[in-house]
């Protein structure tokens, strides 16, 4: 069994509507799987299922080869985008307590809660409060609770919410080092540079339906167009406008150099090669900038909601 998670064929509906249309997501083992959409997608419904909060209408959802049940909770972490601590209650019993109801022993729980404590340098905040912590020194407190376990699976929902940059980075080195560790990650977003950062595999939901899914190096192989920004040092730029617009599909640059170069984006005609374009180029002037444009997640994403739309 390569697949950690298997969800197949799944619809819920509330009432008249629809939240889920027989969605199907297979996650392998040991990935870190994006989970995107707008908002109202589905994705929330589906993550609620996972964690057995809801129920599908119909479908099967498979861990690790076992039908879904109430024992694989202590099997999974979930980290959701609206945050659910005690906030008059103090940290450390707080967090006591939230590791003991995943399966943890008292005393096993408070050595993994001293590492991490000293990992993110918050043992101070031990005797604190959450209501007298910052958005985003809670949020290291919830990330904590929710990886102590060691759980197979972990599910964040906008894990970087409140963070600044510099704790961003952090959690997501954190959340990297988990899946080196051989954790399976379900990381849902609207941060499309962690996306490109951080994820193997995605699915996209729109409406309900999955749109798209697969490794995200191939899903970008299907979006590229043979676009290349390039930069040329020459002498007469009109001239290599006009003679480039001949022989290439010519659009105007949406990138900056630092050097004084005739600058455009380059779309191969059918049946040409990078090689006969940049063959053309170096008889024309001196090329100093030679990069094909690769889809982004974001590009995608925009592509992919707006077709389905």
């Amino acid at each position: 069994m390569n697949n950690l998670l298997e969800v197949n064929n799944v619809v819920k509906k509330y009432g008249d509507f629809i939240a889920l249309n027989d969605v199907s997501i297979h996650i392998p083992k040991g990935c870190v799987f994006g989970l995107l959409g707008p908002n109202g997608a589905g994705k929330t419904t589906l993550i609620r299922i996972i964690n057995q909060i809801t129920m599908p209408d119909s479908g099967s959802v498979f861990l690790d080869g076992e039908p879904l049940a109430p024992n694989h909770v202590e099997q999974i972490g979930y980290l959701p985008e609206e945050r659910g601590l005690y906030k008059s209650m103090k940290v450390g019993e707080q967090a006591l307590y939230l590791a003991q109801l995943k399966g943890l022993s008292k005393a096993e729980a408070k050595k993994r809660l001293k590492y991490w404590f000293d990992k993110f340098d918050i043992s101070a905040w031990w005797g604190k409060k959450i209501e007298e912590l910052s958005k985003g020194m809670a949020q290291k407190v919830q990330f904590i609770v929710t990886v102590l376990h060691k759980p197979k699976l972990l599910i964040f929902d906008e894990p970087f919410s409140g963070f600044d940059p510099i704790n961003a980075q952090l959690i997501a080195k954190e959340i990297l080092q988990l899946r080196e560790e051989g954790a399976t990650i379900i990381f849902s977003t609207h941060r499309m540079e962690s996306v490109e950062e951080m994820c193997d595999e995605i699915a996209l939901i729109n409406k309900s339906n999955k749109i798209l899914d697969g490794k995200l190096d191939d899903i970008k192989r299907e979006y590229r167009t043979n676009t290349f920004q390039i930069g040329l040092s020459t002498s007469n730029t009109l001239d290599l406008d006009a003679i480039l617009k001949e022989n290439f599909e010519v659009t105007k640059p949406n990138f900056k150099l630092l050097s004084n170069s005739f600058m455009a984006n380059v779309t191969l005609k059918k049946g040409d090669t990078a090689n006969d374009l940049l063959s053309f180029l170096t008889n024309h002037g001196e090329v100093n900038h030679f990069v094909e444009v690769i889809p982004t997640a974001n590009d995608i994403f925009i592509e992919a909601v707006n077709k389905n739309s």
